[in-house]
């Protein structure tokens, strides 16, 4: 069966929408706050610091998300782990996409010209105001693009919290599908929500990367 969503219907869907904007955004911040201290250890020259790092960032890049949103739901309770659907579902996504936001950031770092760097300290900088003034403005430009890319690919893969019980965009689409019989409706509802949710983060994406390209500009001018 096919036709318009009811009151109710539509009702779902926005608290869906709601709720997967709210989980997305949490679990991404968490991601980047995450990933900025691995960056940093990726990059130094202690294997100390370097080994962890990089065995945490291969292993999460090589492990499905829905691997560790189960481990996280079904098999935390074995180890006296309880936490709400919703925590382990923003821990999951924070955990998982700090891994690509590490390497996106790294190679950012890793772009910057070291020559301007040694100059700067040459100067009398610090190693601390040299990665404020110089080395960050620029990775930042750099990572604008790819960073985009990796929010949009987190968001569409919040689609897997439905499977920890998540009332998200593709459970609710799944369960108006169940009660009414109706296929298209729903999970095109679902796909339009999604798309215009990756046009806004595309959107500001692109809104950032003007900015820091004016900023730039008139710093050098």
């Amino acid at each position: 069966m096919t036709g318009w969503l009811t009151p109710a219907e539509l009702t779902l869907f926005a608290q869906a929408f709601a709720t997967t904007l709210a989980i997305s955004a949490a679990g991404i911040l968490l991601a980047v706050f995450l990933a900025m201290p691995l960056a940093v250890a990726l990059r130094s020259r202690s294997a100390f610091l370097r080994c962890p790092a990089r065995l945490y960032t291969e292993f999460m890049r090589g492990a499905p998300l829905v691997i560790l949103l189960f481990l996280l739901y079904y098999g935390g309770p074995s180890v006296g782990l309880l936490l709400p659907a919703t925590t382990i579902g923003v821990v999951g996504l924070g955990f998982y996409g700090a891994a690509y936001f590490a390497e996106i950031f790294r190679a950012g770092l890793g772009s910057v010209p070291w020559g301007e760097v040694e100059a700067a300290r040459l100067l009398g900088l610090s190693r601390s105001q040299c990665f404020l003034s110089i080395e960050a403005p620029q990775a930042a430009r750099l990572c604008i693009a790819p960073a985009t890319g990796q929010v949009i690919a987190l968001v569409k893969e919040s689609a897997v919290l439905s499977i920890i019980t998540i009332s998200e965009l593709t459970k609710v689409a799944g369960e108006i599908s169940n009660m009414s019989f109706a296929v298209v409706t729903p999970y095109l509802t679902a796909a339009l929500l999604y798309w215009a949710l990756v046009e806004l983060v595309a959107r500001l994406g692109l809104r950032a990367e003007r900015a820091l390209r004016t900023t730039e500009s008139r710093t050098h001018a």
